[in-house]
């Protein structure tokens, strides 16, 4: 297990039962992607290194985590090639090409946040179209007008998210956020595969990886292996655990999100693997407090984790 002395890590510790205070700190993500981490970005962030060359967000879903850390170098990787895609092609623009193209598709299909006919026929005219033909410009645009700004798909990849009427619409907090977002993605460099393809093997003392995987002991969409993309199943935590211990020999610093116990099941294999190795867990709160794992109440329902070989 590496050592790491505390004024090397990213940021101190913070209250952040204001929101505000999240907002002043940490920029959010244009896309609103399940399992996202920005609400405990202020929690998990302060236990991240201070100085890091090469960082690899191994599950970076809707980027909250890659685009507020400092690195030299900056990797993230997502098995939903849909989410990447969309990534690639804000790279590919300039913000102003940007806007426009999207400004574009609003006024083509007359989207709003009341016209749920024109949203039904922009997703239907999106899910015709061959997988390898679709826009993911046009499909950001369709998120921003379904429920909860949501990513959903069936197992034949149809977005199937309903119209989110009277609630969401690509509106200026949505502009302001992907403006931001935008400018922080030319320093980071997009894969979509599964974690177990990616060649790791550059990393090394002084880099830094975050794995954020699909937490298996809680039922969600994305990880039941029926929406189009491969579920997760206790090899898959097994394997995740081979490669991290592979990466704490080789002096490459880590941290895992993932939960203990949630609603009367309890992730033994992940308790077991942290305590053969002798890793730091540290509690994450849903209110957002910050406390050493050992020393919290064992009654509440859910109990979320972070955990470091450093």
């Amino acid at each position: 297990m590496l050592e790491q002395h505390p004024e090397e890590l990213q940021n101190s510790y913070i209250s952040t039962k204001n929101k505000e205070v999240i907002n002043n700190m940490y920029d959010k993500s244009p896309l609103n992607y399940v399992g996202g981490k920005y609400k405990m970005l202020p929690q998990i962030m302060r236990f991240f290194p201070r100085r890091i060359n090469n960082m690899y967000d191994l599950f970076a879903g809707g980027c909250d985590v890659c685009t507020n850390i400092q690195a030299n170098n900056i990797f993230a990787n997502d098995i939903n090639f849909f989410v990447i895609d969309i990534y690639r092609a804000f790279q590919a623009m300039n913000i102003n090409e940007l806007l426009d193209v999207i400004d574009g598709i609003i006024e083509e299909w007359d989207l709003s946040m009341d016209n749920e006919a024109s949203y039904l026929a922009f997703r239907n005219h999106y899910n015709s179209l061959p997988v390898a033909q679709r826009n993911p410009i046009e499909l950001y645009v369709l998120v921003c007008y379904s429920f909860n700004y949501q990513f959903r798909f069936n197992n034949h990849h149809g977005f199937y998210n309903p119209f989110g009427r009277n609630r969401s619409s690509f509106n200026s907090t949505m502009r302001e956020n992907l403006i931001v977002f935008h400018s922080k993605l030319n320093n980071i460099q997009f894969t979509s595969c599964n974690f177990l393809d990616l060649n790791l093997a550059f990393l090394g003392q002084g880099d830094f990886l975050y794995a954020d995987p699909p937490y298996r002991i809680t039922t969600a969409s994305y990880n039941d292996g029926r929406r189009g993309f491969e579920g997760w199943s206790l090899e898959d935590d097994l394997r995740l655990f081979e490669l991290l211990d592979d990466l704490n020999q080789r002096g490459v610093k880590f941290a895992l999100s993932n939960v203990t116990h949630h609603k009367g099941n309890t992730n033994d294999a992940l308790i077991q693997w942290k305590r053969q190795n002798h890793y730091h867990a540290h509690r994450i709160n849903y209110n957002y407090n910050n406390s050493n794992y050992h020393s919290q109440n064992t009654n509440q329902e859910t109990r979320e984790v972070l955990i470091t070989n450093y």
